[in-house]
This record gives C-alpha cells, sequence and structure tokens, in this order.
C-alpha cells in the first residue's frame, strides 16, 4: 500500500482506525456522500471493495497513524478519532475533527478536552489499576455520530 501523501484536492474523512468503533458508519455516510475515506492503522482493516475506500497500513511505530493523519489535515478534511492529542493536531491543520461518539472537538473545547485528559491520567495514575475505563459505546452514541458526520460533510461540501 502506497503510504506517501496525497496532495489535498477536495473534503474527504480520514479514520483513526485501530480502536474507532464506527467505521461501519463511516463507509455509510461518506459514501452516500461520494467522499473518499482513508482508513488508517498499524494493522490491515478489511474495507469494503470500493473505489471511494483507502486502506492506509503504517508501520507500528509509535504514533505513526497519527503523525500520518496529522500529516494529511487540512481545511476540507474530516478526522474521526478518540485521541485528543491528535484532535489538538488536526484543529491546528484546519480540519474538521469528531469524536468517536459524534462530539465534536473545536478549538474552543479542546484545551479543556486536554486538561481533563492529564488530570484523568493523574488519577489513574494513583488509583492502582482500580478505574472504571470510560462508558460503554451506546445506540446513542452511534446515532449521533451518523447525525454529526453527516452535518460536517455536508458543511464542508458547500
Amino acid at each position: 500500500m502506497d503510504n506517501t501523501p496525497q496532495p489535498e484536492t477536495a473534503v474527504r474523512v480520514l479514520v483513526d482506525a485501530d480502536a474507532c468503533p464506527v467505521k461501519e458508519e463511516v463507509y455509510k455516510v461518506a459514501l452516500r456522500h461520494k467522499v473518499p475515506v482513508a482508513i488508517v492503522s498499524n494493522s490491515p482493516f478489511r474495507i469494503p471493495r470500493n473505489d471511494l475506500v483507502r486502506r492506509v497500513v503504517v508501520s507500528d511505530g509509535f504514533d505513526a497513524a497519527d503523525d500520518w493523519i496529522a500529516d494529511e489535515a487540512g481545511p476540507e478534511t474530516i478526522v474521526i478519532t478518540a485521541d485528543i492529542l491528535l484532535a489538538e493536531r488536526c484543529l491546528k491543520a484546519g480540519a474538521t475533527v469528531l469524536a468517536n461518539n459524534g462530539k465534536p472537538f473545536t478549538t474552543s473545547s479542546i484545551g479543556s478536552a486536554i486538561a481533563t485528559r492529564a488530570i484523568m491520567a493523574d488519577l489513574r495514575a494513583g488509583a492502582d489499576g482500580l478505574t472504571g475505563g470510560p462508558p460503554p459505546f451506546s445506540k446513542a452514541d452511534r446515532s449521533r455520530f451518523l447525525s454529526a458526520l453527516d452535518e460536517a460533510l455536508v458543511k464542508l461540501k458547500r
């Protein structure tokens, strides 16, 4: 697979795919809008046979997928990720960034998200492994994601 960055020419979706629970939803919405999708990961995922969907397998180096996505992100890009630090990098590049549950990361919200992440890391470090982790992914999260991605694509295509 060719991992060379592609020129930024049109609206597209980049998915931080390794732990993404909404890949099928991305395909559904993006293909309906006829928007290209890059599924970026450290290992191959099965993807639909469609010219608009591309698999990008990067090295297993630390943050290799994040680096590829951040390098490709720009004003006509929608990035799907749960990684707050990647979201920050993509926002700085002008991308629209959505979490897996459909909540947008914005330039005005990313600072507090990073601060919360740091606080939670400190709490986990002092909890002797007794943390509960994130809440389970729900049907409402999936539905919110579908709506948010559709709205973001409509807005960028204008």
